[in-house]
């Protein structure tokens, strides 16, 4: 891929973007594979961020290696070491970038991608690479959420307008929020056969979790690389992030509070 087309990660890695990385288990966010794994399988996990997904995976292949890549070295130093804390031998953590994946063909018996295929310019690209590096046979599987498919309540102007500024970043990124719903289709694309389709939901509607959600995005509306992009772009300025930032902190507190995140699932074999 050409410098200029490179991938613009619109998230980034501020510490409220982290904050809810550090949340995902495979329990919450790959249960859909859990049932398809053995001890003694390969795993890759693309996209691993702060590893916690990754190592639970590794914990259900164990003996079978498990590699976590990440395009950004600063973020695999922190996987590397939460690794050594949680003190799993048969995981390691690598940079690599998924258009042109380190591996010799056939050498992997699950490729695993959470939340990657919405950021990048050639999502399709990336499949077929993925399915390159997997053995005959071998799974994959891909779960990505779909904004548009996103509801919350109470509603609120300043967030109707969060969402639709979140469009505008992502186009402008070259990427697609609304993934979920083209999984399917860019899965079959890349050359996948037997492919699984199905659906989960992250639900914040108690006060503890509700009050969680809502600070993390008053933050990163405000503060992470989408606030940049988006003052960059030319589409919104730092008040009108301010106010969508208190738009989501009142949301948090509010009794009524509910928000419900829908992921679509894939896994497809080689």
């Amino acid at each position: 891929m050409a410098a200029d087309d490179a991938d613009v990660y619109t998230h980034g890695h501020h510490e409220s973007v982290l904050r809810s990385h550090t949340w995902r288990t495979a329990e919450n966010s790959a249960g859909y594979l859990i049932g398809e794994l053995r001890p003694g399988m390969e795993l890759l996990d693309i996209g691993c961020g702060p590893g916690t997904i990754t190592l639970d995976l590794a914990g259900l292949v164990a003996p079978g290696r498990t590699v976590g890549l990440d395009r950004e070295a600063q973020i695999i130093e922190g996987a590397e070491q939460l690794r050594s804390d949680r003190q799993v031998g048969n995981a390691s953590f690598q940079v690599g970038d998924v258009y042109g994946l380190e591996f010799a063909e056939g050498s992997f018996d699950v490729v695993h991608a959470h939340q990657v295929l919405q950021h990048l310019r050639d999502p399709v690209a990336a499949l077929t690479e993925m399915r390159r590096v997997l053995r005959p046979g071998g799974r994959l599987a891909v779960r990505d959420s779909d904004y548009g498919a996103k509801i919350w309540a109470p509603q609120d102007e300043r967030l109707d307008r969060w969402m639709a500024l979140y469009h505008q970043v992502t186009r402008a990124n070259g990427a697609e929020a609304d993934a979920g719903r083209f999984l399917p289709g860019w899965v079959r694309s890349a050359g996948f056969e037997d492919v699984r389709v199905s659906t989960s939901t992250w639900t914040f509607a108690d006060p503890e979790t509700c009050r969680w959600w809502g600070e993390l995005w008053a933050d990163r509306v405000e503060l992470s690389s989408f606030a940049e992009q988006a003052v960059g772009y030319g589409f919104a300025d730092a008040a009108e992030l301010a106010t969508i930032a208190d738009a989501w902190r009142r949301w948090s507190v509010d009794p009524g509070a509910l928000v419900v995140i829908i992921g679509v699932e894939v896994l497809a074999r080689k």
